[in-house]
């Protein structure tokens, strides 16, 4: 039963990853890219004791970070 808490739990921060990660496309909102890569921060770590390329997946927070970086940079700018 405790596996099941894992996957879930597993699952349900992608799932809230993509929605901020889509929420903070749609409404240019810097804090929403933050909490999505936070959010698939721990999911990505699992990656990293994968094989040659499932490494790689363990990068795919930096691109919210990114883009919080940029959106909070341009927002700067626009006041």
């Amino acid at each position: 039963m405790g596996f099941f808490w894992v996957g879930l739990v597993f699952w349900l921060l992608i799932g809230a990853s993509l929605l901020l990660f889509i929420w903070g496309l749609w409404k240019k909102s810097w804090k929403a890219f933050l909490i999505s890569g936070i959010a698939l921060g721990p999911p990505s770590q699992y990656f990293l004791g994968g094989n040659s390329w499932f490494r790689l997946v363990a990068l795919l927070p930096l691109i919210p970070f990114l883009l919080v970086f940029y959106t909070r940079k341009s927002i700067k700018h626009s006041l």
